[in-house]
C-alpha cells in the first residue's frame, strides 16, 4: 500500500515541471512580431497553340482511330473523324477485312475518337457494342 501512495504522488507531481510552459513571455516583454513578405509575381505570357494540319501520307494512310456505332437512323457506308478535313472517299480496314466508306469530317484532334455507321460496322463484322480501333485510308 505504502508503494502505492508513493507512486501516486510521484505521478501527480512529475507533471508539474510543465505547468507555465505554453506561456513563455513575460507580462513586461512585448510580443513577438509577424511580419507578412509579399513577393512580386511576373506573369508569364499564355503559350501560342498551333493547329497542325497533316497532308495524308502518300500511300493514302491517314492514321486509326478509335471507332464506336454512329447513328443508326443515319444510312450507307460512313465514318465520321477528325483524321480529313473534307468529305472525300476512303477505306476501313479491321482484323484483315476493309470496306469502302464516305469520310466525312468531324471537329476534334487527330487522336480522338470516330463514329462508324452500322451498315460499315456490319460489313467488317466489328461487334455493335465494341469501340474497334481501325485503319481509314483516303481511296
Amino acid at each position: 500500500m505504502r508503494y502505492v501512495v508513493l507512486f501516486c504522488v510521484g505521478f501527480s507531481l512529475s507533471g508539474c515541471g510543465f505547468l507555465g510552459q505554453e506561456e513563455r513571455w513575460s507580462v513586461g516583454q512585448a510580443e513577438p512580431q509577424v511580419v507578412e513578405a509579399v513577393a512580386e509575381v511576373e506573369e508569364i505570357p499564355a503559350p501560342e497553340i498551333a493547329i497542325e494540319t497533316r497532308a495524308p501520307a502518300p500511300s493514302g494512310a491517314l492514321g486509326n482511330t478509335v471507332a464506336s456505332l454512329g447513328s443508326p437512323s443515319e444510312t450507307g457506308l460512313w465514318l465520321k473523324t477528325p483524321l480529313v478535313a473534307k468529305t472525300r472517299p476512303g477505306v476501313v480496314r479491321w482484323q484483315g477485312k476493309s470496306a469502302s466508306v464516305t469520310l466525312i469530317p468531324i471537329v476534334g484532334e487527330s487522336g480522338a475518337g470516330s463514329r462508324l455507321s452500322l451498315q460499315a460496322m456490319q460489313t467488317l463484322g466489328i461487334p455493335l457494342t465494341d469501340l474497334a480501333e481501325v485503319q481509314v485510308s483516303a481511296d
